[in-house]
């Protein structure tokens, strides 16, 4: 064992509250960084469903949908086809 006890291994030659300051200041910001990455992903899920809208089934019945093989797509306008357009 590298240490003789428990304490031996807390007190660490006098280097023990550096050691052990370090230790904590990584996991509080591991741990923080790990709360914001949900944090921040849940309202960028919740702004894009804000944001998409509701789309209708165009066949009337949503239960049909995707059965016919046909994958279903609509068109946006980007910047560049616009500019791509004009010219």
């Amino acid at each position: 064992m590298a240490f003789e006890s428990f304490s031996a291994l807390v007190y660490m030659e006098g280097h023990g509250p550096y050691v052990w300051t370090c230790y904590g200041a990584f996991f509080l910001l591991l741990g923080l960084l790990a709360w914001y990455s949900v944090f921040e992903r849940r309202q960028v899920v919740r702004a894009q469903r804000d944001q998409q809208p509701l789309q209708t089934s165009r066949q009337g019945d949503s239960s049909d949908w995707g059965r016919s093989g046909e994958a279903s797509f609509q068109r946006i306008q980007s910047s560049h086809s616009e500019t791509a357009s004009k010219s």
